[in-house]
């Protein structure tokens, strides 16, 4: 069996001929090797960060492919005019797969108005947000790979719909290590990526006065319940001359947010939190900050291989977490 037939990390070269086996592939690189890559059935995304089966590593040399199960696969790309209607055109039994360029219009749109799509948590979605090396944040920015044309985008989404037999269907897994605290609960005035002041416990207030005077670390996101589900909302910036907080994803007016209570040991908690028999996986990824805080180069976690990624997606968009897309079987 050649190294091209794998999934994982591996060369353009190896990269190209898995491409021209006609196989759907999710890619991640860097912009460079990207480009690279032949036209074929595939979509990609910017980072070099990975989780591979040797461990955690930052490469501009590799990229990672992943391999996506199905009978029948199509790709398209969506401005934010169209991406509201991603899931018309997903199929009745499958799965998407979406990327989104870090900092773009479109993954505001889609950070703010996923969950009113149509057909949203009825058919399954999963992705990552393409980003950047950390070094160059403010020099270059992230971009998506339609691989049918080659054709590079800053602000459209590339999504693959994989079509799966008749007995076969998915399930949409996250790792999240928080839960809120018993601090106070956090109301926003408008859905945004930043705020200044909220209601702190009904009361009117400053959320950067309140980290600073409470000592809050911001490596601990904002945790709420949707539906459910506990979602956080990390902390990207506190600017104590500006009094403002930004954020990696949007605060929703409406709901009440509190400070995640802290994680003692994070590496050693984040790695235990992995699991140990999930399934057959057929796409994983990984938050960039668990890949900063929890010091996972060099490190393993268990079968959850693929990109670090500067935002997670399980239908709506996820920080701080690992998401994974398993297969089953009737």
């Amino acid at each position: 069996m050649s190294d091209a037939s794998r999934e994982g990390l591996m060369t353009p070269d190896q990269a190209a001929e898995l491409i021209s086996s006609g196989r759907a592939l999710c890619i991640a690189g860097d912009r460079e090797l990207l480009l690279k890559l032949p036209p074929g059935n595939w979509i990609g995304g910017t980072t070099p960060y990975f989780v591979a089966s040797q461990g955690g590593l930052c490469s501009r040399d590799y990229v990672f492919v992943q391999c996506l199960h199905g009978s029948d696969a199509s790709i398209g790309n969506y401005d934010g005019d169209h991406l509201p209607h991603v899931l018309e055109d997903a199929p009745e039994h499958g799965y998407s797969l979406i990327i989104l360029p870090a900092g773009s219009r479109v993954l505001e749109d889609y950070a703010r108005y996923a969950p009113t799509y149509f057909d949203m948590f009825i058919k399954p979605i999963v992705g990552w947000v393409a980003g950047v090396h950390l070094d160059e944040l403010e020099q270059v920015g992230a971009a998506v790979v339609d691989g049918r044309t080659g054709d590079l985008f800053t602000d459209r989404a590339v999504v693959m719909h994989v079509q799966l037999p008749e007995r076969e269907s998915v399930s949409v897994h996250t790792v999240n290590l928080f839960e809120a605290g018993d601090g106070p609960g956090l109301e926003f005035a408008a859905t945004d990526f930043s705020t200044e002041d909220c209601l702190i416990d009904g009361r009117p207030g400053n959320l950067a006065d309140t980290i600073q005077a409470s000592g809050i670390d911001s490596r601990w996101p904002l945790v709420a319940d949707y539906c459910g589900a506990l979602v956080n909302v990390s902390i990207q910036a506190v600017d104590a001359q500006a009094r403002a907080v930004r954020f990696y994803a949007p605060v929703f007016e409406g709901v009440c947010y509190r400070f995640a209570k802290p994680v003692a040991h994070y590496p050693e908690a984040f790695l235990a939190a992995m699991p140990e028999d999930p399934g057959e996986i057929l796409f994983s990824c990984n938050c960039i900050l668990n890949y900063l805080y929890s010091n996972l180069e060099g490190q393993r976690t268990a079968q959850l291989t693929g990109p670090i990624t500067f935002g997670e997606v399980a239908y709506q968009l996820l920080n701080q977490t690992a998401v994974y897309l398993t297969l089953e079987r009737d």
